[in-house]
């Protein structure tokens, strides 16, 4: 059966290589991609959100904020302007920036871009809700729990 390569790179580091992936979830520019092995070749736009690589019974999640995904029959490479796995997330730091965030769009901006304002409080409440989401579906083998797992 045909698998996918993947790489997640940002301008910093190599966030993720993997072979032998089976999907590949990407959150593009016009709405979620799901990418296959022998997918048609294709480049696009990503968009802010959740990143899933499925292999076997695995899913790892990932947090990408903008950046450029390419596609071929067995590869997946994105290059995101920044990327994290869901499990490097720090909840309470990421909590602390959602509420900074939501004071100063309440404040109109505070004398700053009211548009970084609102990017600076989506970015805090995508890490939050990724990481707090991701972390309740962790199975006691550190895996993504399964339908008879009680925590899921």
């Amino acid at each position: 059966m045909p698998k996918l390569h993947v790489e997640v790179v940002t301008g910093e580091r190599v966030v993720y290589t993997e072979d032998d992936v089976d999907m590949v979830v990407a959150p593009g520019a016009d709405g979620t991609l799901g990418i296959l092995p022998r997918h048609a070749p294709l480049i696009t736009v990503l968009a802010s959100g959740e990143l899933r690589i499925k292999k076997g019974g695995r899913e790892d999640a990932l947090v990408v904020f903008g950046g450029f995904m390419e596609v071929t029959p067995d590869k997946v490479i994105i290059l995101a302007d920044t990327a994290e796995h869901a499990e490097e997330i720090d909840l309470a730091l990421a909590e602390e920036a959602r509420r900074r965030a939501e004071t100063t769009v309440a404040q109109r901006g505070a004398g700053g871009d009211p548009a970084e304002a609102l990017a600076s409080l989506r970015r805090a409440t995508l890490r939050l809700s990724v990481g707090q989401r991701r972390r309740s579906r962790r199975g006691p083998t550190g895996g993504v729990a399964g339908p008879d797992d009680s925590r899921g």
